[in-house]
């Protein structure tokens, strides 16, 4: 039996003992894992640092933060969330107790990514815990450092038999993928995704997928140009470029591209510094396959701004590019890196136009005063999440779905997202062995008269207190009575 057979099957086995069906036991491990991130950030953001080259704050700030937001929101509600759910009846289950229970799916395995690799592992994680399921973590082995801290330091705070975590490249992923779980959480490129669902097919496992593509910027000509293009500049390079939310390029009127170019410059020596390759707040390409993908981008283009570079530091200078064509090769996949090519475009019919020849993207951003245009780009376009005058915020709030559509994903998480992504929602009828009378009409033989009857119960829905469900029971006991007579 390899190791991640053994790992799935301790997973199982814990599983199945029903412990973590208890949500005392489930707050205990969520608080546990918050006590992770208090205790043990000087080593998680160490890790990061060799990784990605992000500070301890940025990674305290991009990472960790809001894990303990989202940890502290599922403590805080879970006992709700786990609670079953009433819901309205009709006349005909007016007397019966209908509610959705939710229970756990069972073993969840949860591959994350290595842009954000605590961020976009742990968050699904503490959903499949909530949730009630054991979870089988695999983060993405290009984060080395990170894979190993993770690999040490979970064992530590949490079950490690309900929640095993499994490192390696290719083949152990492979190999995971060839065992049965309940559900599979993917976080990464589309590419992959397609290989992971093809695996899960096999066995009906369904799945959730976080993935990504060219998610568009347009800048309205009446904006304030300078408050936008500062917006867009701490998106588009927050971790070099590589976020899968990032601005991935701007479509605007060619009157206000030189602007655009300008201010975007400002703001890179302000963030930056003059030399971005010094400043401690700019990362680096994640490694060289990489760095030669974004650099090979650049062939066909005008750069405006920056296009410095250093393979042998994975060195990428945040770099802005002018009067972009659709079939330039920047604009054939998804950047995943500090390139930000500008197309020009004569209108905002255009704009809408280009932006729906593509794939659908996981997020879509506008920077308009105009309400009317906002209205416009979000009615006519279709995206994962669409943000106006701002870039990256809608991911911290947990009351959103977070989630693509189409290309760019599957399925959505984030606060009770999450938890109901990664639970059964089960429906549920408790009916009493009294009052037959009213279920006469189902019954053969049927008749014009008994259809009639069964129009009105099903049809009237029921959402009264409690004096009128007394009412409504003795009129039903009425009501049954003459059912009984007719039939």
């Amino acid at each position: 039996m390899s190791r991640e057979q053994q790992a799935v099957a301790r997973a199982r086995k814990a599983f199945e003992t029903g412990r973590s069906k208890s949500v005392e036991y489930r707050i205990n491990q969520l608080k546990n894992l918050q006590r992770l991130f208090s205790e043990r950030q000087k080593e998680i953001a160490a890790a990061i640092k060799k990784d990605l080259n992000k500070t301890e704050v940025g990674a305290q700030f991009y990472e960790t933060l809001g894990l303990e937001g989202e940890i502290s929101l599922f403590i805080k509600n879970l006992k709700e969330w786990a609670a079953p759910r009433h819901v309205k009846k009709n006349l005909l289950t007016m007397s019966d107790t209908v509610y959705i229970h939710p229970e756990p799916l069972g073993v969840v395995l949860v591959i994350g990514a290595w842009n954000y690799p605590w961020a976009v592992t742990i968050r699904p994680l503490i959903g499949a815990i909530a949730a009630g399921n054991a979870a089988v973590v695999k983060p993405s082995e290009v984060c080395v450092h990170t894979s190993k801290v993770m690999e040490d330091l979970l064992p530590i705070y949490i079950d490690k038999e309900l929640y095993p975590v499994v490192t390696g490249g290719v083949p152990e992923t492979q190999e995971l993928l060839r065992q049965k779980f309940d559900h599979i959480f993917y976080t990464g490129n589309s590419t992959v995704g397609k290989v992971i669902m093809e695996a899960a097919a096999k066995h009906l496992t369904p799945v959730t997928m976080e993935l990504g593509g060219k998610s568009p910027c347009y800048i309205d000509k009446n904006c304030d140009i300078s408050i936008a293009c500062r917006r867009i500049t701490w998106g588009k390079y927050s971790n070099c470029g590589q976020t899968c939310i990032a601005p991935d390029y701007i479509l605007c009127e060619p009157s206000i591209q030189n602007r655009v170019i300008e201010e975007v410059k400002k703001c890179i020596k302000e963030f930056y510094t003059d030399n971005p390759k010094t400043c401690p707040d700019y990362g680096r390409i994640i490694n060289q396959r990489h760095f030669k993908r974004v650099m090979a981008m650049l062939e066909d283009s005008n750069i405006a701004v920056g296009g410095e570079n250093d393979e042998s530091d994975c060195y990428i200078a945040p770099t802005v590019l002018r009067d972009v064509k659709p079939e330039a090769k920047v604009m054939q996949e998804e950047i995943f890196g500090p390139l930000l090519p500008i197309l020009p475009v004569s209108s905002l019919d255009e704009a809408i136009k280009l932006i729906n020849k593509g794939e659908k993207p996981l997020a879509l951003y506008v920077f308009s005063p105009d309400n009317k245009v906002i209205e416009r780009m979000r009615d006519e376009t279709s995206s994962g999440g669409f943000l106006a005058n701002d870039c990256l915020v809608h991911y911290s709030v947990s009351a959103l779905p977070f989630g693509g559509v189409g290309n760019s994903g599957i399925g959505c998480y984030h606060g009770k997202f999450s938890f109901d992504r990664l639970s059964h929602l089960r429906g549920c009828l408790v009916k009493k062995l009294k009052m037959e009378g009213v279920n006469d009409m189902r019954y053969p033989p049927h008749t014009l008269k008994k259809l009639g009857w069964a129009r009105f119960f099903i049809l009237n829905t029921v959402d009264v207190g409690w004096v009128g469900r007394m009412a409504l029971l003795a009129a039903l006991v009425m009501v049954a009575a003459v059912v009984i007579q007719v039939s």
